[in-house]
């Protein structure tokens, strides 16, 4: 395994921290202007849309998408967009937004890249690849544990040439913003069927009759405001074309598993950025703040905790880095045991890290003052997103124990 990055690699990631060093990171105040002065506003803010300009110059634009077989991805392979990524979760509110790069787009747009019939693709995933629509991804449920998909209660019923669909579903991120136009719904075509073989996905557009937003959510006091909320939405008989079909008919849990793996990867390569912004504010905070006689960098505390986050950042990088090569050489399913555990571990590792320098910073760190706050609250809903982390351990833990070669994983 070489995991040094390559030239392409290397240029990629110098344009993306020049971009970021030098547009993203000193647009953040002007973003937070811009949503305090529109407070009721739900849609992309003038800053993203310059900033989304400024990425497509410097070749920054959906580099999420690898080569396909469609033509539609033009990015990076996992191993090269993973340094590129992570350059990004050091401006989680704006640089994602900026290079097309942010979630739920990215998985809606994979979906519809590998899932998607060429009418499909054309009406939506195009308009998505140029940011002049939004989507949302409308999985979870508030009336059942939604992580085992046998228990989803939204129905899908198919009606002459149409499908109705029938349910609640909370969540949905982005659908808030009133450029969200498409909603992919998750629901039960079979609810007598196979375990797996229950579910199917069809294309909603926001505008159908039947779909009411009913209200936004938050996640630990956060609107997200500024990239579309999280949406309450409620589905009452709501029919689209029998063409609207995502895949086909019992496909619905499979096509989420191949949503959910390199999503949740974005994410934790993402959150390592974090983690950097986090130790660089960290660094300049206990160099600068005197307590106690000294400043904090000389506590033993302040230093273990420094240490640690160290060692867990790099760590944790070298597995993503293993991970996104394993899904480039050998596919997502052979790279099953290593998503989930970078599933497990890396949100685990920033949210402590973000905890701690919450704790250094004192009642700043819990103020809007620092991006801190927002972040912590960013790490921590990670660990439910895209499943829990129990469901994450269970699986890889039923993978350990499965018989094997004394020697199996040893070399790899």
């Amino acid at each position: 395994m070489d995991f040094r990055p390559d030239e392409m690699t290397r240029a990629f990631a110098d344009e993306a921290r020049s971009f970021i060093e030098k547009d993203v990171l000193p647009a953040e105040p002007v973003l937070a202007a811009q949503v305090a002065a529109t407070p009721d506003d739900w849609t992309v803010r003038p800053v993203v849309r310059g900033l989304q300009a400024a990425a497509r110059e410097r070749g920054l634009w959906n580099l999420f998408l690898p080569p396909g077989e469609h033509g539609y991805g033009g990015g990076l392979s996992n191993l090269r967009y993973a340094p590129v990524a992570e350059l990004t979760g050091r401006s989680p509110r704006l640089a994602p937004a900026a290079m097309n790069c942010a979630a739920p787009d990215t998985g809606n747009m994979e979906l519809l890249a590998h899932f998607g019939t060429p009418e499909q693709r054309e009406q939506w995933l195009e308009p998505l690849l140029e940011a002049r629509i939004r989507s949302a991804f409308c999985m979870t449920e508030p009336g059942t544990a939604s992580s085992d998909a046998s228990q989803i209660g939204t129905r899908i019923h198919g009606e002459g040439g149409e499908y109705v669909v029938n349910g609640r579903k909370w969540f949905a991120t982005g659908a808030m913003n009133p450029d969200c136009r498409l909603l992919i719904v998750m629901g039960k075509t079979d609810p007598d069927g196979a375990r797996h073989r229950q579910q199917s996905m069809v294309l909603v557009p926001r505008e159908t009759p039947g779909v009411t937003v009913v209200r936004p959510l938050t996640v630990l006091g956060y609107d997200d405001r500024d990239h579309g909320g999280h949406a309450e939405i409620v589905f009452d008989d709501v029919r689209v074309p029998a063409a609207n079909l995502l895949g086909a008919e019992g496909e619905g849990f499979a096509i989420a598993q191949a949503r959910l793996g390199p999503g949740r990867v974005h994410h934790c390569m993402r959150a390592l950025g974090m983690a950097e912004r986090a130790l660089d504010l960290v660094r300049g905070r206990a160099n600068e703040r005197i307590a106690f006689g000294g400043p904090l960098a000389r506590q033993g505390v302040v230093r273990t905790w420094a240490a640690e986050a160290r060692v867990e950042i790099e760590a944790l990088r070298l597995l993503v880095l293993k991970t996104a090569w394993l899904m480039d050489t050998v596919g997502n399913r052979e790279a099953r045991r290593e998503i989930q555990a970078i599933k497990i571990a890396v949100p685990r590792a920033v949210e402590r890290i973000l905890d701690r320098a919450v704790q250094l910073f004192g009642a700043a760190g819990l103020s809007g003052d620092h991006p801190l706050a927002e972040m912590f609250a960013a790490s921590r809903a990670m660990r439910l997103a895209d499943g829990p982390d129990e469901v994450h351990l269970a699986a890889l833990g039923r993978a350990e124990l499965r018989p094997k070669s004394t020697l199996e994983g040893v070399v790899q």
